[in-house]
């Protein structure tokens, strides 16, 4: 999908996903879909809008993500429909905790986190008290570029998608 790969390349280079490509995409998905299948073809976009909005607001709204890439996955809903943007949904979740990982083991917290984790279940197995451990102070953290991990997902839902089902 061309918006997902130029909504990429944005956030790699400017740290934002601009909102001149995510509305026009969602008109364009819309505008399709209608003059595809009429009235189901509307609803079908519209309800993928809605729900690809509606999976990432939370995470929006906890500050894990910006707004561009719940408008992105909103965009890529309207040309998915449902089912489709749920599948780019969770073909992102398995790239994004990927590519956490990664990023976690190439800034060095990989380690750290694991046995931070490791005390946290071990303290909770043999006292039954929940006791969180909070991570070290990090002078410059990782990004993770949700557009990106967004844009994966998407496509692999195209070209995956219909097998998973």
């Amino acid at each position: 999908m061309i918006v997902s790969t130029i909504a990429a390349i944005c956030d790699l280079y400017f740290n934002k996903i601009p909102n001149w490509l995510t509305f026009p995409a969602a008109v364009v998905a819309v505008v399709y879909h209608t003059a595809l299948s009429g009235w189901g073809g509307f609803l079908f976009s519209l309800e993928g809008i809605i729900l690809g909005t509606a999976l990432l607001v939370p995470y929006y709204l906890l500050g894990g993500m910006g707004a561009g890439d719940v408008k992105l996955m909103g965009a890529a809903g309207g040309f998915l429909g449902p089912h489709g943007v749920l599948m780019a949904f969770l073909f992102t979740a398995l790239t994004g905790g990927l590519y956490a990982f990664i990023l976690l083991a190439r800034h060095g917290s990989l380690k750290k986190s694991a046995i931070r984790f490791k005390t946290m279940l071990t303290t909770f197995l043999l006292t039954k008290n929940l006791v969180y451990i909070p991570p070290p102070e990090i002078k410059q953290k990782p990004r993770l570029l949700y557009g990106l991990v967004i844009a994966v997902g998407t496509l692999l839902a195209m070209g995956l998608g219909n097998r998973v089902s």
